[in-house]
């Protein structure tokens, strides 16, 4: 019998790491229409009904290194399978906490959630990579997976906003179908998960330890690095969060500032089609990624993102007619907000960000690569305090105003790719041994 035919055939668990990746998406992207519904139902500012995209998020700083820990102690399998009882009793509680109105528990929820959304970032790439039978088609997998993480990506505000529709108070009760689907999801994904085998390339048994006088710390650029992406993930996420509050809060509010009052559902898809130019960015960035370095696509990417957004901030509000999601999930023309169509094309420079700042800070760290990676896991926070903080701007001032944030941000990528990616500590010894 041939090597080839001795093969395990991993079809099925290949299968429930897209739905992982899906799941990944799309209950850390519920948290833009919950913030609404959150603000609605417990009364609440617009940096307040950001705390569970915060809570969400910071989960990312306590969990990040711990779980690269435990995936080389426990494994695939087991690392996998606390991941997934996390996420599910992460979404019950966020479910729990709707009915009983408690928006303490709702916090809770989201950082359980938040816990088991960075064990399975850390465990579905690698598990990936040594599922695919060589290099090549481990990276193509991962591709795939990608695809499928912008899916749901895509999805959870486009289903959460259909739920939600024309009701003037949202509870999170309303958008409960939601939550059942990720926890069905993360439940027949246990159940498989528990009945197949899996590799366990990266399981350790005994490390035998080295004394060294650098780390990954001890670069520059990799430093610079992790402010970039923690920037990066409050960019990507503060956009379209923002803009989604924006579009959905009153013309008139009795506090807080004054918004486009437009439907949820409506919102919903337009946030939606965010997502989907992110899913064609990525697409892209894979064609032309072996022809134009990441410094440039970065600097170019940053370029963009801030002309976008600054026409955003001050361009009228007329609405105009543009293709974007409809209740269907097929696309259509829908009335939206000049202002808002600029910032939704974002999705189309922010989907080659972290790609490019990764490859940037990680180059020539050689040994030093792997808890590189680790680190960068932690640095995710920033998806929930940047956000938090233009929250808080756009309280003081306006909700065009709190783009400032973002431009800050994008500014500072900008310099990262052109100045501050420089490894100027070529003297450390990278090679094994």
């Amino acid at each position: 019998m041939s090597e080839q035919n001795k093969r395990p055939n991993y079809a099925l668990p290949i299968t429930m790491m897209f739905a992982l990746y899906f799941m990944i998406a799309f209950v850390t992207n519920l948290q833009t229409p919950f913030a609404n519904v959150v603000k609605e139902q417990f009364q609440l500012a617009n940096w307040q009904s950001l705390l569970g995209n915060l809570a969400n998020f910071i989960a990312y700083a306590v969990m990040g290194i711990p779980a690269g820990l435990l995936l080389q102690k426990q494994g695939y399998k087991r690392t996998a399978l606390t991941a997934v009882v996390l996420g599910f009793a992460g979404v019950s509680i966020t479910l729990y906490a709707g009915y009983i109105g408690n928006f303490a528990v709702y916090l809770s929820g989201a950082f359980i959630s938040g816990f088991s959304m960075c064990m399975l970032n850390t465990v579905v790439n690698p598990m990936l990579n040594s599922l695919g039978s060589n290099e090549k088609k481990g990276n193509q997998l991962n591709m795939f997976g990608g695809v499928f993480n912008s899916t749901g990506g895509t999805i959870a505000p486009i289903f959460a906003g259909i739920l939600v529709g024309q009701i003037a108070n949202p509870r999170i009760s309303d958008v409960s179908p939601a939550l059942y689907v990720a926890m069905s999801i993360f439940a027949l994904t246990f159940i498989v998960l528990s009945f197949v085998q899996l590799p366990e390339l990266h399981k350790i048994k005994e490390a035998v330890k080295v004394k060294d006088s650098h780390s990954a710390l001890s670069f520059t650029h990799f430093k610079l690095g992790m402010i970039a992406i923690f920037i990066y993930v409050g960019v990507e996420v503060g956009i379209q969060a923002i803009a989604y509050l924006y579009m959905t809060s009153a013309t008139n509010p009795a506090s807080g500032p004054a918004g486009m009052g437009m439907n949820a559902g409506v919102v919903g898809t337009i946030v939606g089609t965010y997502w989907l130019l992110m899913l064609a960015g990525r697409l892209l960035g894979g064609v032309i990624a072996g022809k134009v370095s990441s410094k440039t696509m970065l600097s170019t990417a940053s370029v963009i993102g801030v002309v976008l957004v600054l026409i955003a901030m001050f361009v009228p509000t007329t609405m105009i007619s543009f293709p974007a999601f409809n209740s269907q999930l097929s696309i259509s023309l829908q009335q939206v907000p000049l202002n808002v169509v600029f910032l939704i094309l974002c999705g189309l420079c922010t989907s080659v960000m972290w790609s490019s700042i990764f490859n940037l800070a990680t180059s020539g760290l050689g040994k030093y690569t792997a808890m590189a990676s680790g680190i960068f896991m932690v640095m995710v926070c920033g998806g929930g305090i940047l956000p938090a903080l233009q929250g808080y701007v756009a309280d003081k001032t306006s909700y065009m105003a709190s783009y400032w944030v973002i431009i800050i941000g994008i500014a500072y990528m900008f310099y990262y790719a052109v100045a501050g990616s420089k490894n100027v500590n070529k003297d450390i010894k990278v090679d094994v041994g």
